[in-house]
């Protein structure tokens, strides 16, 4: 066991991150989407227990967010004429907000295009999130110490 690294974070996931450079992409996927077949290429990892909040929380604690783009975190879009009311961005919102991360920073990706984004990505973590739209997508940045 270490100390101060939160406990949801498991070796696998913390090897990724370790192996992530600047400006991959990590997708923090809901219960829906369909990881293994966009992330074909990617590095898949499974926290099928646990919501997209605890994960980004945890996640930010030790990734930089990329500061030479505009939106270093993407949501994917809510699809024209759905109705579906999208109040998990708030919470992201507000754990990038803690994190010290503006809302400035947070972009939308058309349904579609997140996919095709999210098949470029380093890694995928699967959550058992249940809200829709609760995809989010971050890049990495540099450690500036």
């Amino acid at each position: 066991m270490l100390i101060g690294i939160p406990k949801i974070l498991s070796p696998e996931l913390l090897k990724v991150l370790c192996e992530m450079g600047h400006a991959d992409r990590l997708v923090i996927a809901d219960g829906n989407f369909p990881a293994e077949s966009v992330g074909k290429n990617a590095i898949v990892v499974r926290l099928d227990g646990h919501g997209v909040p605890e994960v980004l929380d945890a996640i930010l604690k030790l990734f930089p967010l990329d500061s030479y783009v505009d939106h270093p975190v993407n949501l994917m879009q809510v699809m024209p004429g759905d109705p579906v009311e999208t109040p998990i961005w708030d919470t992201y919102k507000k754990i990038l907000n803690d994190h010290g991360y503006k809302n400035e920073c947070v972009g939308e990706i058309e349904r579609f295009a997140f996919y095709e984004e999210a098949k470029k990505a380093y890694a995928i973590i699967t959550t058992g999130e249940s809200a829709l739209y609760a995809n989010i997508m971050l890049q990495k940045g540099v450690v500036k110490e």
